[in-house]
């Protein structure tokens, strides 16, 4: 038989069709060979205009062919196929979004798969964020449409508790219809399939001295990452865990550098007395990148003066080694991460300006923004209240 492309070509017949290369991150090489660098080729346009087909034994044009890729993580992805690649980068759905989608298609196309007419159920919009902000840590909504799944089989149990054994009798005559799914029922609907999640923000409050609110972004979205700093008697050595990358460990030793170069300013004298342990919490998860940095300098500094930071703010950015702070990525996935957590205020990059007004303008104006260019300001944002602020 052809191959995959000729003979989806084949199907469509016509030459210059819309291809879905659907997550190619998840692609593997084995014994057989690598699918990713069978794609080398065919996404080449240098190459595409003669590809070859094993089954035809002959060239085959598909330059005119469009190719649309997903991934949803891109560093995984082999560097030859990225090259092959404008990469697009989409943001995750807000939970005004979530909640729209979940009203007018979820809770639809699960009905039709239940076989539930759409008048015997009214799911409260209340439950609907619940379900959401309590039983989902995603970007989309896949595990929101298996939570709706659930409640449709719950409302399905429910129909046939109360139809008569007669097959041919009046369908739940006494039965109060529709039923209306609130949020104290989605609470005993998914309890036992679904662990609820606990908000990481709430667990940790008030903040003691020496922890600060990061933010990351995985494959799932954004995420609130505790940093966490403790000190003890030694010779200012400094002990990291948590899983942490190369990147993210420079980045330590950045920030503890510029609070070093900065420790007169700020009365420091007993920064080389004492080692120094970092923590970020969830240590069976891989943590990497640069821009916990400002977190790391706001978490140290906070040690290190015995003053908590505020714990309505979480703060990201890469700094520089002077105390500038650089611009990160994953912006808006970040300040939604923040938002659903409970939090505020969030600090970021002032070059990182542009994609924050991207953002939609409900999220903006109901979260407090700060923009910053260097380290002191990042500082006095987490630390609105302190007297500290007089020495920076």
């Amino acid at each position: 038989m052809p191959g995959r492309i000729i003979e989806a070509l084949k199907h469509c017949k016509t030459n210059n069709p819309v291809f879905l290369l659907d997550e190619v991150d998840k692609l593997y090489s084995g014994n057989q060979g690598s699918p990713s660098a069978a794609l080398l080729e065919l996404l080449d346009p240098e190459q595409n205009s003669t590809f070859h087909d094993h089954y035809l034994n002959m060239p085959f044009d598909v330059s005119k062919v469009m190719f649309i890729a997903t991934a949803n993580d891109i560093d995984r992805l082999e560097p030859a196929l990225k090259d092959r690649l404008e990469i697009i980068e989409m943001s995750g759905y807000s939970l005004k979004e979530k909640v729209k989608i979940c009203e007018n298609h979820l809770l639809s196309r699960q009905l039709t798969k239940h076989c539930i007419s759409p008048d015997y159920v009214n799911l409260d919009r209340k439950a609907i964020m619940a379900m959401i902000e309590e039983y989902t840590m995603e970007a989309g909504v896949r595990q929101l449409e298996r939570n709706v799944a659930s409640i449709c089989r719950h409302v399905a149990l429910r129909l046939a508790e109360v139809l008569n054994s007669d097959p041919g009798a009046d369908v739940l005559p006494d039965m109060e219809l529709p039923i209306h799914i609130s949020e104290s029922d989605i609470h005993q609907i998914l309890k036992i399939k679904h662990m609820k999640r606990v908000k990481i923000v709430e667990k940790m409050r008030p903040l003691p001295p020496g922890v600060c609110f990061g933010l990351s972004v995985t494959t799932n979205g954004g995420r609130v990452m505790p940093i966490e700093a403790s000190k003890s008697k030694g010779t200012g050595k400094i002990v990291t865990t948590g899983h942490l990358g190369k990147v993210l460990n420079e980045s330590i030793l950045v920030a503890k550098g510029w609070l070093g170069a900065n420790a007169e300013r700020f009365g420091l004298k007993t920064l080389e007395e004492n080692d120094i342990h970092v923590h970020l919490p969830a240590g069976s998860i891989n943590k990497d990148g640069p821009s916990a940095g400002t977190g790391l300098a706001c978490a140290l500094i906070s040690l290190a003066m015995d003053i908590p930071l505020r714990s309505d703010a979480a703060v990201t950015g890469e700094i520089s080694l002077t105390g500038h702070v650089l611009p990160i990525g994953g912006v808006k996935e970040k300040v939604l991460a923040a938002q659903r957590e409970g939090l505020r205020r969030v600090v970021l990059p002032k070059t990182n300006e542009e994609e924050y007004l991207k953002i939609d303008e409900d999220i903006r104006h109901e979260m407090d923004i700060v923009l910053a260019d260097t380290v002191e300001e990042v500082i006095g944002a987490m630390m609105e209240k302190s007297p500290v602020l007089a020495k920076l």
